[in-house]
């Protein structure tokens, strides 16, 4: 399965499905949860048409905030509804203080911080009543890390039961800015709970520093570390997110069917998790 971010730019598409093919959308509740009149009912058309997936931008699981149990309710009537497989967030924090910071900080890798985050990944799954995906960020510079991000995402996935949900851009971009490889970064992972995998473009803007935009085209490099990721794990779910600096329709699906033609190469003798 090869999915594509929901977004109004091209929301008409989905639904003609004449130009753009996924095989399933995502996209943040936080943007939809109580939305009504036209928007509600485009949402509606696109639910009939696409199995649905989502991926949150507010929970900030590593925040030392209590987390938001009337949020937590309306995610989970609204995953409900829609019959949503996945639901999965970042592995940061966006809200300190009860100060909403519109962007996502890393998370330092001490044990602490495992710790804490295990607890709140646990509530969130019982409360929600569903296994809970986590993604790896991309980030800028480490903050007072004692333990290898690898360590730190391994220890989290394995102590709390979540799935992974593995960025290959995002490990591309921080083996970049923080001149890491990027195989051996993959090869560290718990690569046999990864439930979901984000492919996405980003921006080089200095020759140490690569920005994760989702405005650009997949580059050559982020698909070979795609194909070398895929050989590695079961088949799951592959998203192509563009989030703005969008192209025209044919050029998405140029980069849905060269996804597609990697992983029915790699994974045609191998059973797909999610139908």
């Amino acid at each position: 399965m090869i999915g594509l971010g929901y977004r109004r730019d091209f929301a008409d598409e989905f639904i003609s499905g004449s130009n753009i093919k996924p095989d399933f959308v995502e996209f943040a509740p936080e943007n939809w949860i109580g939305i009504g009149g036209y928007w509600k009912k485009q949402l509606d058309k696109v639910a009939e048409k696409y199995p649905i997936l989502c991926h949150g931008l507010s929970l900030s699981i590593g925040s030392p905030d209590p987390l938001d149990f009337g949020f937590l309710k309306e995610l989970k009537a609204f995953l409900d509804r829609y019959k949503v497989q996945i639901y999965s967030e970042h592995l940061s924090y966006s809200k300190c203080d009860n100060a909403h910071l519109y962007d996502l900080l890393p998370i330092p890798f001490r044990e602490d911080a495992v710790k804490h985050i295990v607890e709140r990944i646990k509530t969130v799954q019982d409360y929600l009543e569903r296994p809970f995906v986590m993604e790896n960020v991309s980030y800028y510079t480490p903050v007072a890390a004692q333990i290898s991000e690898p360590e730190f995402i391994s220890a989290i996935v394995e102590q709390s039961g979540c799935r992974l949900l593995l960025d290959v851009n995002n490990v591309y971009v921080n083996a970049f800015n923080h001149n890491y490889d990027a195989k051996q970064f993959i090869n560290s992972l718990p690569l046999d709970k990864v439930a979901y995998i984000h492919m996405a473009g980003h921006f080089q803007v200095a020759d140490d520093l690569i920005i994760d935009t989702h405005g650009e085209a997949i580059i050559d490099p982020v698909f070979d570390l795609f194909e070398y990721t895929t050989e590695r794990i079961k088949p799951v779910p592959v998203l192509l997110e563009r989030d703005f600096n969008i192209p025209e329709m044919n050029e998405l699906q140029g980069e849905l069917d060269r996804l597609k033609s990697i992983t029915n190469l790699k994974w045609s003798n191998k059973h797909e998790l999610i139908a």
